[in-house]
């Protein structure tokens, strides 16, 4: 697992810098309503904020390893404000504060991943460093204008969490609120790619807001599971 995030890191420098296509901005979504512009894709962001921050309040509670979880959650509240943010005026500098915070959740979760299926102690080891991986992809895509660190980032958790699922043991016996959450990943990512079309599919509803609701219902299910869990093993 750790050789193949060294070979994709090396492969990095084998290909031409990313360039933030200006395209990315164009939303379907543009409508004004109760003077808040692009609504759908702001106010879509709430599910996020309303589950992180239920999760900063749960993962409180919890009896062991609180800080991984805690940061995933934290993650997740802010990125509601930086993506509300963002979307309420689209460009490469308001689109800094949207990634910030998806690199902490992404991170947090890879931690939490690592901890509850391959090892504990390196997992919780792991955290901090992937964090300032995470932070400083954004801050270098921001300098240098090149996504490469960025994209390696957010998509390689997302391609090995579910490897590790299939191929490694949690500790835990609840562990399908990670298959549904890379489910609700891989479904709001079709919804982001087809944001047009949903908006004539849907009636008004475009593909953005569907991938914004359709996450934060994959981390509300991850979130149950967790609670499910806790409550076992305070029995």
């Amino acid at each position: 697992m750790f050789s193949s995030a060294v070979i994709c890191t090396a492969a990095l420098f084998f290909i031409s810098p990313l360039v933030q296509d200006e395209s990315y901005h164009n939303f379907c979504d543009s409508k004004m309503v109760l003077n808040v512009p692009n609504f759908w894709n702001v106010v879509s962001n709430l599910p996020f904020l309303i589950v992180g921050i239920l999760g900063v309040f749960k993962t409180c509670k919890f009896q062991n390893s609180k800080i991984q979880y805690l940061l995933f959650f934290l993650g997740i509240s802010f990125v509601s404000i930086g993506s509300g943010y963002y979307h309420w005026s689209p460009s490469n500098s308001t689109l800094v504060w949207d990634r910030l915070p998806m690199t902490i959740a992404f991170m947090s979760l890879f931690s939490i991943i690592i901890s509850e299926f391959i090892n504990d102690t390196l997992g919780k080891k792991l955290l901090f460093p992937t964090l300032l991986i995470g932070l400083f992809s954004v801050i270098y895509w921001q300098f240098f204008d090149d996504l490469r660190i960025y994209v390696l980032v957010q998509f390689y958790p997302m391609i090995a969490i579910p490897v590790i699922l299939l191929f490694f043991t949690s500790k835990y016996n609840l562990t399908y609120g990670y298959w549904v959450l890379s489910a609700a990943y891989f479904i709001a990512k079709i919804f982001e790619y087809f944001d047009h079309e949903m908006d004539v599919w849907f009636n008004g509803i475009s593909g953005h807001p569907l991938k914004h609701i359709t996450a934060a219902l994959g981390i509300f299910f991850l979130l149950f599971t967790y609670l499910r869990r806790e409550e076992h093993i305070t029995k």
